[in-house]
């Protein structure tokens, strides 16, 4: 069976960092884009960062310069350094995945088959 699970989150002050893991299992993960997405309170799910199977990442603008992608092809893992957090971050935090999506729509949540459960971040 096909798992992500998310850990890592926390509630925090403004100005501090957090990492968050994504642990997957039932695909290879090496050879998968994986993203990382994001949904406040009553707003919409949006993309924050993906990396692609050659290492290749995409950053939305209001994390660009903070936030980092990275993964672990050995430990099957996601990862996601947040520096400078502020209040707006405050989200329940997603990792998704699949086998390949366009460039161009990368940030763009239909585009993935496979989902976590979130893991929470809270920023005062």
């Amino acid at each position: 069976d096909v798992q992500l699970v998310e850990s890592g989150g926390d509630s925090v002050q403004t100005g501090r960092s957090l990492r968050l893991s994504c642990a997957v299992s039932g695909f290879p993960f090496s050879t998968y884009c994986m993203g990382w997405f994001r949904q406040a309170p009553g707003k919409e799910r949006e993309g924050v960062a993906v990396i692609d199977s050659d290492g290749r990442t995409t950053y939305a603008d209001y994390v660009k310069g903070r936030f980092t992608i990275s993964k672990d092809n050995a430990q099957n893992t996601l990862y996601l350094q947040m520096n400078s957090l502020k209040p707006e971050d405050t989200a329940m935090y997603y990792c998704a995945a699949d086998y390949w999506v366009v460039y161009g729509r990368r940030l763009v949540l239909l585009e993935y088959d496979y989902w976590g459960q979130g893991t929470q971040v809270t920023v005062s």
